[in-house]
C-alpha cells in the first residue's frame, strides 16, 4: 500500500458500503426468520401428497436454507468490512501520528511511488557555520527508526487490505449460485483460517517430515478448523485430490501398528481429516469443484507410501473411502463416487466382492480402529449415515439394495450398510440430533418396505438380522410405528394411529410381520422394538387424550385401539422369541437385558435432545403434532416416562423383583410386561390432561384390548410365517 494511500485515504465510501451491508444484513435477518418461522414451519405441518410431497415441500426446505445462508453470508461480508475499514482507519491515525512526530524533529517523510516512500533530515539553514560539521538537526537512527516504524504500519495495513479482499473473495467464492454458510467475527479470523490452511497443506505435502508432535500440532489445528469453509476449502484445494491421498497413504504407512497415545492421536486425526474434507465438499469454488471431479478419477490409482518396495499399495477409492467415516459429505459428491463404487462391486457379484477390492491391495491399514479399509463400501455407507439424502439416492434402486443385503453374507460390511439404511428411512444422520422429526417420503417408506420385505424372504432373509445390522433394524423399526401400526389396523383405522408420514399405508402386513419376528432375535433389535412401540403408544396417548377432536368416537375406542395395538407388536416379539426357544439362555437373557438398558440410554438421550438419530419418529404431524409439541413433547411427555420406567427396570406391580420385560422372558410374563406398560403410559397420560376415567375401569379395559391383540398377534405369526409346532 502506498504511504499517501492509506495518509490520504477517504475511507468514507468504504463507511457506506459497510452501513448499506449492514442495512442488508438485518433485512435478511428478518427474512430468515419469516422462511424459518413461516414458509418452513407451516409446510413441515402441511399434509403434503404426490408430487408436492417430493418435490415442492423439499423446494421450500432448500429455500429456507438459501435465506439462512444469505444472511449468514452477508452477516460475514458486514463483519469483514467494518473490521478492515476500522483496522485501515487506525493504521491512518498511526502514520499520520508517526509523521507529525517526525515533523517535530525535523524529518520529511515522502512517497515516492509503489509502495517506496523516504525518510530524510531537514538540511539547517545555518550549516555552514556549524564547528562540528553537521548539516541536520538529527542523525541517521532516528531516521532509521522513524523510516521502519512508518514501514510496520504500512505493512499492517497492506496486509489487512489484501487479506480482507482474499477473503471476501474466498468466501463469494464458495458457492457457484446462491450463498455460502460460513460465518466469521472479523477479517482477522478469516485471515487467521485461510493462513492455518496453507500452513497445514504445506506440511502434508512432506509427511515424512512431520514428527509426532509436529502431527499433534497439525491435528490440534485441524480439530480446531475442521468445520470451517474457508479452511477446508483452501486445505484440500492446496493439498489437491492427489496430495491428499498421498498424504494419509504415508501417514498410515508410517504409523501401521501405533499403540496407545500415538494410536489415539492417530485416530484423532482420521477423524479431523475426514470432517474437514467433508466441510470442504460443500464448497462450489471452480477450485473445489475441480478437486471433486479430480479425486473420484483417482478410484483405481494405486497409491504406494513414499519410499515403499511393495509395488501395490492401496486403490485410491480404499483411500477415499478411509476418509469418509466422519462428517457429512456433499450429496453431490457422494451421488458421484457411489456410483462408480456401485458399478465397480457389481462386477463381483455378491459373493466375490471381497475379490474385487482386495486381491493384493492388503499392504495397507487404511483405518485406525476397526477394520483396515480394504473394502471401500463400509466407508461410502458411514459417509451415507450422515448424509440422509444421500443414502435415500444410494437405496431407492430395489435391485441395488438387495445385492448390497446379499453381499453381507461375504463380507464385513453389514453394521456400515446397517447405518446408512437407517439415515436413509429416518431423515436423520448418524449422531445428529434434530428439534422436529422429519416426516417419512414416500421414497423412504418405499425403502423401509423393501428392507422388510428383504428381511421377511423365507429363504435365509432373517440371517440378515445377525450380520451386523440388528440394531440398526430395531431403530428403523422404532422410527416407523405409526406406519407399522397402520398396517396392523387396516384400512380406516387413520383416526386412531396418527402418522407424519407421506405414505402411512406403505408397509405389508405380512413382510411387517416376518421383519419384527426376525429382527426381535437380536437383543439390541428387540430392544429397538419395545422402545419404539412404548414411546409411539405415549406419542399416541398425549395427543388423543389432549384432544378428543382427532378421533370421532368415545375415549374407550381409542384406548382400545391403542391397547391393542401395543399387544399385537410385543405378541409379536415375545412369540418369536418362543419359537427360536432361546429365552431358556442365560447369556441370552444377560445379553438381551445389557441391550435394554444400552438403547434406553440411546432413547433417552433422544427423547431429551428432541428428536435424534435412528428414532426421526414418533410425533404425529398437523393438528396433532401441534397440540402434542404444546402439550411438552418428548422431554417431559408420557413416552419419555415410559422410557424412563423400561430404563430404571420398574417392576411390575404386585410381583416382586420382576421387572417389566427383563426378568423371565416367557409369553405369560412377557405379556404381563406390556400389559403393565400400557396400563401406567394410560394412567400417566390422564393424569397429565386431567381426564377423570375410572382407574380400574381403564385398566381393566387396557389390559382386555393387550390381551385381545396378544392373542391376535399369535394368529397373524401363524398367518404370516412357517412356526414350530
Amino acid at each position: 500500500m502506498d504511504l499517501d494511500a492509506l495518509r490520504h485515504g477517504d475511507f468514507s465510501k468504504l463507511g457506506e458500503a459497510v452501513t448499506d451491508w449492514e442495512q442488508m444484513t438485518k433485512k435478511l435477518a428478518d427474512l430468515k426468520r419469516d422462511a424459518e418461522d413461516n414458509l418452513k414451519a407451516k409446510a413441515d405441518k402441511a399434509k403434503w401428497a404426490g408430487v408436492n410431497a417430493s418435490v415442492t415441500r423439499e423446494f421450500i426446505a432448500k429455500t429456507a436454507a438459501e435465506f439462512a445462508d444469505a444472511h449468514t453470508q452477508a452477516d460475514s461480508v458486514t463483519k469483514i468490512l467494518s473490521d478492515t475499514r476500522g483496522e485501515l482507519v487506525g493504521y491512518r491515525t498511526q502514520l499520520n501520528d508517526a509523521i507529525t512526530r517526525g515533523a517535530q524533529q525535523n524529518l520529511t517523510v515522502i512517497d515516492t511511488g509503489e509502495g517506496t516512500f523516504t525518510v530524510t533530515g531537514n538540511t539547517r539553514p545555518d550549516w555552514a557555520s556549524d564547528p562540528g560539521g553537521k548539516t541536520g538537526t538529527t542523525d541517521q537512527k532516528a531516521v532509521d527508526a522513524l523510516r521502519d516504524e512508518i514501514q510496520g504500519i504500512l505493512s499492517k495495513a497492506t496486509e489487512s487490505d489484501k487479506s480482507a479482499a482474499k477473503v471476501l473473495q474466498l468466501l463469494v467464492d464458495q458457492a457457484k449460485y446462491g450463498f455460502a454458510d460460513a460465518s466469521y467475527a472479523d477479517r482477522d479470523s478469516a485471515a487467521k483460517a485461510v493462513a492455518a490452511a496453507e500452513k497445514l497443506a504445506k506440511m502434508a505435502k512432506n509427511p515424512a517430515d512431520m514428527s509426532l508432535d509436529d502431527i499433534a500440532d497439525f491435528n490440534r489445528t485441524m480439530e480446531t478448523y475442521s468445520g470451517d469453509s474457508l479452511f477446508a476449502e483452501q486445505f484440500a484445494t492446496r493439498l489437491g485430490p492427489k496430495g491428499t491421498l498421498q498424504f494419509w497413504t504415508d501417514m498410515t504407512s508410517a504409523h501401521a501398528g501405533a499403540r496407545n497415545s500415538e494410536l489415539e492421536t492417530m485416530k484423532s486425526l482420521q477423524k479431523n481429516l475426514s470432517l474437514t474434507l467433508a466441510t470442504a465438499s460443500f464448497s462450489d469454488s471452480d477450485a473445489m469443484r475441480d478437486w471433486k471431479h479430480d479425486l473420484i478419477a483417482e478410484r483405481n490409482t494405486n497409491f504406494r507410501a513414499t519410499g515403499s518396495m511393495n509395488p501395490v499399495g492401496a486403490l485410491g477409492s480404499q483411500v477415499i473411502s478411509s476418509l469418509m467415516r466422519e462428517g457429512q459429505y456433499d450429496t453431490e459428491f457422494l451421488d458421484g463416487y457411489r456410483k462408480t463404487l456401485f458399478k465397480a462391486d457389481k462386477v463381483g457379484g455378491e459373493t466375490n466382492t471381497d475379490a474385487v477390492w482386495v486381491k493384493g491391495y492388503d499392504a495397507l491399514d487404511l483405518v485406525f480402529g476397526d477394520g483396515n479399509g480394504r473394502d471401500p463400501l463400509e466407508g461410502l455407507f458411514e459417509g451415507l449415515s450422515h448424509n440422509p439424502e444421500a443414502a435415500v439416492h444410494a437405496f431407492d434402486s430395489e435391485d441395488d439394495l438387495d445385492r448390497l443385503l446379499a453381499t453381507t453374507e461375504y463380507t464385513d460390511r453389514g453394521p456400515s450398510l446397517g447405518h446408512a439404511l437407517e439415515a436413509a428411512v429416518t431423515g436423520v444422520g448418524l449422531g445428529d440430533s434434530m428439534t422436529a422429526a422429519p416426516p417419512h417420503s414416500a421414497a423412504q417408506v418405499q425403502i423401509m418396505a423393501n428392507v422388510m420385505a428383504a428381511v421377511a424372504q423365507p429363504d435365509g432373509g432373517a440371517d440378515l438380522v445377525g450380520r451386523g445390522m440388528g440394531e440398526s433394524f430395531g431403530h428403523m423399526a422404532a422410527s416407523y410405528m405409526p406406519e407399522i401400526s397402520r398396517s396392523f389396523g387396516g384400512p380406516n383405522s387413520e383416526a386412531i394411529f396418527l402418522s407424519p408420514s407421506d405414505a402411512p399405508a406403505g408397509l405389508d402386513r405380512p413382510d411387517v410381520t416376518r421383519f419384527l419376528s426376525a429382527v426381535s432375535l437380536d437383543p439390541s433389535g428387540r430392544a429397538g422394538i419395545i422402545y419404539g412401540e412404548s414411546i409411539y403408544t405415549g406419542s399416541l396417548l398425549d395427543a388423543h387424550l389432549s384432544d378428543p377432536s382427532l378421533f370421532d368416537g368415545s375415549r374407550d375406542q381409542v384406548l382400545q385401539g391403542i391397547g391393542r395395538n401395543a399387544g399385537i407388536i410385543e405378541g409379536i416379539v415375545a412369540h418369536s422369541i418362543a419359537d427360536a426357544d432361546i429365552e431358556k439362555s442365560v447369556e441370552t437373557e444377560t445379553a438381551y437385558n445389557d441391550s435394554l438398558e444400552d438403547q434406553g440410554n440411546f432413547f433417552n438421550t433422544v427423547l431429551s435432545a428432541g428428536i435424534g438419530y435412528g428414532t426421526a419418529v414418533l410425533a404425529p404431524s398437523g393438528p396433532a403434532g401441534a397440540v402434542y409439541a404444546g402439550g411438552g413433547g418428548f422431554i417431559t411427555g408420557v413416552a419419555s416416562m415410559a422410557v424412563g420406567r423400561l430404563l430404571e427396570g420398574r417392576e411390575l406391580e404386585g410381583a416382586l423383583d420382576d421387572a417389566v420385560y427383563r426378568n423371565g422372558q416367557d409369553l405369560s410374563r412377557a405379556q404381563d410386561s406390556v400389559n403393565q406398560q400400557t396400563q401406567w403410559s394410560v394412567q400417566d397420560a390422564l393424569k397429565r390432561h386431567h381426564v377423570n376415567l375410572p382407574t380400574d375401569g381403564t385398566n381393566t379395559l387396557i389390559g382386555n384390548a393387550v390381551n385381545e391383540g396378544w392373542e391376535s398377534s399369535d394368529d397373524i405369526l401363524r398367518s404370516h410365517k412357517k412356526r414350530p409346532n
